[in-house]
């Protein structure tokens, strides 16, 4: 298993990069957040690396960051997700988006990615949803954590479902109700989701 890859990149493709290392280019598919992330051609990167080995091909996928690989892993663990897919939703969602959206639920998010269907993003909800804290930064963790609290709270619900019915996205919805007090009314915690999505 190769872990990670350090050398010089030689070519950027809108879906892979070759790194040349002892003479020899290494082909990894990576995703838009690792592409944009890392120097130009001729300059020397390192990437961590997941080696995917089929009957056919064995294939590596590479990662400007340990949060993204870390993402990836979770990724391919949903089933019927598989590495170009998982690679087409980080390219989409970033590992800190990727845990806001699978934690509020945001289905239309995780959809927005080529190649997955409604289904496969419900999938992928389902099965990560408590298994995002720990993905992303420490912000990001503790939105997660509030966007979890707002499932044991009624009018935490059901403020997010009135946010979301006048235009907003589930992740934004969730994520600024997460962090209010739940013993709040549903009208109070609906007015001051208002104010603090105005302001995005």
């Amino acid at each position: 298993m190769i872990y990670n890859l350090n050398g010089k990149l030689t070519c950027v493709d809108p879906t892979f990069i070759v790194i040349e290392c002892g003479g020899v280019g290494f082909k990894c598919f990576a995703s838009t957040t690792t592409i944009t992330s890392i120097s130009t051609v001729g300059t020397n990167v390192n990437v961590l690396t997941y080696m995917s080995v089929k009957e056919d091909s064995i294939d590596l996928y590479g990662f400007a960051t340990q949060e993204e690989l870390n993402a990836f892993k979770l990724l391919i663990s949903v089933s019927g997700i598989g590495p170009k897919a998982a690679m087409a939703i980080l390219s989409v969602l970033p590992p800190d988006r990727l845990s806001v959206a699978v934690s509020s639920g945001d289905v239309k998010a995780i959809q927005s990615a080529q190649g997955v269907g409604k289904k496969t993003a419900e999938r992928v909800v389902l099965e990560l949803k408590d298994k995002m804290v720990g993905i992303g930064s420490a912000h990001t963790n503790t939105i997660v954590e509030g966007i979890q609290s707002v499932a044991q709270s009624d009018n935490a619900q059901e403020a997010v479902e009135v946010l979301v019915s006048l235009g907003f996205n589930q992740s934004e919805a969730s994520s600024v109700v997460g962090t209010m007090d739940k013993s709040l009314s549903v009208d109070e915690m609906i007015r001051k989701g208002l104010k603090s999505l105005s302001q995005l």
